[in-house]
């Protein structure tokens, strides 16, 4: 009982900080699908620091706005190269489901996924106990891999 208490109170006391990106190449449609998780309050903690006026990703008045901060933001934070080459992400938008907000992405014109090299500094600006998880989907073939602060860098070959 006062092992589960001590866990209990360290977690409490030592939050952990992760965000999961998934990543689907999508062979039918040529396209390169990405989706990533990130709690609420630290998506909106870490996109107010850039931002002018108050950034309310539930409740936010205006979702033109909340939606270009996280485009932004996104878009500086995580780099793409597919096959050898720098990559386009194009924001399609968000959601949220129960504490976190789901945003996605997508890169159009990939008929085949060789490799895939990431550059992704999500949320280290705002936690350095940051981990971001990696899920990668072409064909038949799953990878995962995990960057903790300060990594940044992974690569996927298939």
């Amino acid at each position: 009982m006062v092992q589960w208490i001590m866990t209990a109170a360290i977690s409490v006391l030592h939050p952990f900080y992760v965000s999961v990106i998934e990543i689907n190449h999508n062979a039918k449609d040529a396209n390169v699908e990405i989706s990533i998780r990130i709690f609420t309050e630290d998506m909106e903690k870490t996109l107010q620091k850039y931002a002018t006026a108050k950034v309310d990703i539930i409740n936010g008045p205006n979702q033109e706005f909340i939606d270009n901060q996280i485009n932004n933001y996104l878009t500086k934070k995580l780099i793409l190269k597919v096959n050898g080459q720098p990559a386009t992400l194009h924001y399609v938008g968000h959601e949220i489901q129960k504490e976190s907000v789901w945003s996605y992405l997508e890169i159009s014109g990939i008929k085949e996924l060789k490799k895939l090299e990431i550059d992704c500094t999500l949320l280290y600006d705002f936690e350095k106990a940051q981990s971001n998880i990696f899920h990668v989907k072409s064909g038949n073939t799953d990878k995962s891999y995990k960057l903790d602060f300060p990594k940044n860098q992974a690569s996927f070959t298939f």
